[in-house]
């Protein structure tokens, strides 16, 4: 029996540019396998973010997730954000075991890699209704689904951070 290749169980592997991950997904198609796509920040990485995705994972066989670039991050967190580069974040989110393959996308909102990807199920976190996930429109536009899942918005990256700073 060979032993696995290190390089092929690498999560950097798993990290995929647009164009790769298009091809990727067609060949998950062609197998019949139900897309699943995740998507956020995750710059400091929490329990929230891990039932988030683990539950995202559940709705079916293939999970992508899209990782907001620095630039996208720093617009929506703050000039400070994020403190993790996004390749960094990539290669974390990549090494989750319920994580297929990881996506970092540069545009202000992922309505451009659902309209490249055409998910069967859009995956947003419960701090979401159906009728609040900005990109509803958009997924209901291919046929998609919107679902809602993991646990209830009991965590944040900015909260933990806030607390982190008070505590110096």
């Amino acid at each position: 029996m060979q032993p696995p290749d290190a390089n092929a169980l690498s999560s950097t592997n798993r990290i995929l540019e647009r164009s790769r991950l298009i091809a990727r997904i067609a060949i998950a198609r062609r197998d019949r396998k139900r897309i699943v796509l995740a998507n956020g920040c995750f710059d400091v990485l929490h329990v929230g973010h891990i039932r988030y995705l683990e539950a995202a994972r559940a709705q079916g066989d293939l999970l992508v997730v899209g990782i907001n670039s620095d630039e996208q991050a720093r617009r929506l967190k703050g000039e400070h954000r994020p403190f993790v580069p996004e390749r960094e974040r990539a290669e974390v989110i990549a090494a989750l075991r319920f994580v297929d393959i990881v996506t970092v996308f540069t545009e202000p909102t992922v309505e451009a890699l659902l309209l490249a990807l055409k998910p069967d199920i859009h995956a947003k976190g419960t701090d979401y209704t159906e009728d609040t996930v900005p990109e509803r429109d958009v997924v209901r536009s291919y046929g998609g689904r919107v679902l809602i899942v993991g646990d209830p918005k009991d965590h944040s990256s900015t909260e933990i951070l806030k607390k982190v700073m008070s505590d110096e």
